[in-house]
């Protein structure tokens, strides 16, 4: 019991040191570690989920009293990305996890090379024209991050900064947003499978609290770039083990 609280809470904190660190991916670097360790997807998305909830509320609170927060932009995203999220996981709780599990190791993979990308290219120039089919793409990423365990990040907030939003406000919403997000998510699969794996959800919570002073400081001193560049590595490396696992 403990030794299994422990693992979880070591798989926490790295996720918030990489979340903490880019501002991205703890969704899907917690779902990458718990897939390869042989967790259901259903669960190992509701479990990643019910512990973000949390954390997100957090962040969420925190980014508003720093004045990150462009309350249009939550407004439209809100709603469209709560919808995406309660679909994708009353989808993935009716499904046999082990006929999904190398096609959300597949869309894990894609994850983890778009990050890469995002290491390796050019910042993209900002411009001042207002985001275009923000309900839209809410709903893609609430469908996506439900399904894969994560993607809410990487999706909505590079590409709300790829159509010229500014960078703090389009981090600080999508932070606040994403509580939105993960609770329905959280409350869909509470109905659907139930959240009983106490162990698992708890190990990230704690672990997520522990990094995230820790994470605050990696984000001062070490270069975007190469955490980037890590956490896509070793999310493509993790997926495909996972894909190689499940073809046997």
């Amino acid at each position: 019991m403990w030794e299994d609280i422990l693992l979880y809470v070591a798989v926490g904190f790295a996720a918030q040191m990489v979340d903490g660190a880019i501002g991205m991916a703890y969704g899907i670097t917690s779902s990458t570690v718990l897939l390869s360790l042989g967790i259901a997807p259903a669960t190992a998305s509701a479990c990643v989920h019910a512990a973000e909830t949390f954390t997100t509320a957090v962040s969420g609170i925190s980014h508003w009293k720093f004045g990150n927060i462009d309350w249009r932009l939550v407004r439209r995203l809100a709603l469209p990305g709560a919808i995406g999220g309660g679909i994708g996981a009353y989808v993935l709780a009716n499904v046999d996890g082990n006929v999904i599990k190398p096609y959300i190791a597949g869309y894990l993979v894609l994850m983890g090379l778009f990050i890469l990308w995002k290491a390796i290219s050019h910042e993209p120039k900002e411009n001042s024209e207002p985001p275009k089919h923000v309900g839209p793409l809410g709903f893609f990423g609430g469908l996506v991050d439900s399904i894969g365990g994560g993607g809410w990040g990487p999706i909505v907030t590079t590409t709300l900064i790829g159509s010229g939003t500014t960078p703090r406000y389009a981090i600080g919403s999508v932070n606040l947003t994403e509580f939105f997000v993960t609770l329905t998510i959280s409350a869909t699969f509470l109905f659907t499978i139930g959240l009983e794996l106490f162990p698992i959800i708890a190990g990230l919570l704690v672990g997520g609290v522990i990094a995230a002073p820790f994470a605050a400081y990696a984000t001062k001193h070490l270069p975007d770039k190469v955490l980037m560049i890590i956490v896509g590595s070793v999310i493509v490396l993790l997926s495909l083990r996972t894909i190689l696992i499940s073809l046997h």
